[in-house]
């Protein structure tokens, strides 16, 4: 089959695209099918709509971007199977979708692993909701062939739209995640994530330098897109980078992943969790949504709710090393036996050729 991938961002770019589909495209080719990608913008153009101001040349990008989408539907009549990543185009209806789904009667795939149909922001403007659109999402549910979701939560929303809804996980490709064994006395504390998650780890500054204080030895490790508003010494900021991201994910000793208990945390896919776990890292985290399943409470991470739960659970895993490679080394398993590209392949290639 012949498959176009209508996507939001340059591949490479996000790990929403990384972990959810371009993993797998060389196992549809080995399946003996094809596929083109066409994204909204090019990675340079598409940094530029991710920065603060720069508001006349974000309207030319997006208009750029939306005159790069008319060659989608010339493309999908070529295509067996449409796979559309989030939305079509960051603003506005989905006229793009109606007209391949509808009109050119295509099988659509929608995937989505974000409560995209609510909002993060605080204090969103009416203006800035009209703009989202976000009614697209049950639009595009009710139009789509199959609809691919990352959690349970995610496809319990689209299935009042589609009932052919099937749970697909965020995966790691155990092959290139590879764990690294430690030999410093120095304990990395680490967190990765974009800029807008910073929110999350900002939760548990508190907790972190209570431990920075009782443990001279202890760093935390910091990748991200953005330098965190933190002045203390021992906060070991590291620029994310496609290159260098496994390289200092390994030097992690535990890995973070605080959330907030509310709609938009409940639809977050745990790629933080199982990235650490993956490399054979305990994964500390807010048993929020699917990382109640992802991280099994006492045997491959700890479940914190509260400031003080942090404390206890990472002080403990400081002070343990035995613990945290026991922990780290389950983790690993559960990764491979669950939420690796290896054990996810056949239900992926189901969704495309069923």
């Amino acid at each position: 089959m012949k498959i176009l991938f209508l996507v939001p961002y340059p591949l490479h770019e996000s790990p929403s695209q990384r972990f959810r589909f371009e993993q797998y495209f060389h196992r549809i080719e080995q399946a003996g099918h094809s596929y083109r990608v066409q994204t909204f913008l090019p990675p340079r153009r598409w940094r530029l709509l991710s920065q603060p101001g720069h508001g006349l040349s974000k309207l030319y990008l997006i208009t750029l971007g939306f005159l790069h989408r008319i060659l989608a539907p010339w493309y999908a009549i070529s295509s067996d199977r449409v796979f559309i990543h989030r939305e079509v185009t960051p603003i506005g209806p989905p006229i793009f979708e109606w007209i391949i789904a509808r009109l050119l009667r295509k099988k659509v795939i929608f995937d989505f692993d974000d409560a995209i149909w609510l909002t993060d922001r605080q204090h969103e403007s009416a203006w800035f909701r009209w703009l989202k659109w976000r009614s697209k999402v049950a639009l595009i549910s009710t139009w789509s062939y199959r609809v691919s979701c990352g959690n349970e939560y995610l496809a319990s929303f689209a299935r009042k739209f589609n009932q052919h809804v099937t749970v697909n996980p965020t995966t790691i490709d155990t092959s290139y995640h590879i764990p690294e064994k430690k030999v410093s006395e120095q304990v990395v504390i680490g967190w990765t994530g974009s800029r807008s998650t910073m929110g999350y780890l900002n939760d548990v500054k508190v907790p972190l330098e209570e431990l920075m204080m009782r443990h001279p030895h202890v760093v935390i490790r910091i990748v991200s897109d953005q330098a965190p508003d933190w002045s203390h010494a021992r906060i070991d900021f590291v620029p994310w980078s496609l290159e260098t991201e496994i390289p200092t994910l390994q030097t992690f000793d535990i890995g973070i992943m605080p959330l907030r208990d509310d709609p938009w945390s409940l639809g977050k896919c745990g790629f933080k969790a199982l990235q650490y776990m993956s490399l054979s890292i305990p994964a500390v985290v807010s048993p929020v949504g699917v990382n109640t399943e992802m991280v099994v409470d006492t045997i491959t991470g700890y479940h914190c709710r509260g400031g003080q739960e942090w404390i206890n659970r990472l002080d403990e895993l400081i002070r343990d090393r035995d613990k945290r490679t026991a922990m780290g080394l389950a983790g690993r398993r559960r990764v491979e036996d669950l939420y690796s590209v290896a054990s996810n392949t056949a239900r992926f290639l189901r969704l495309l050729e069923e």
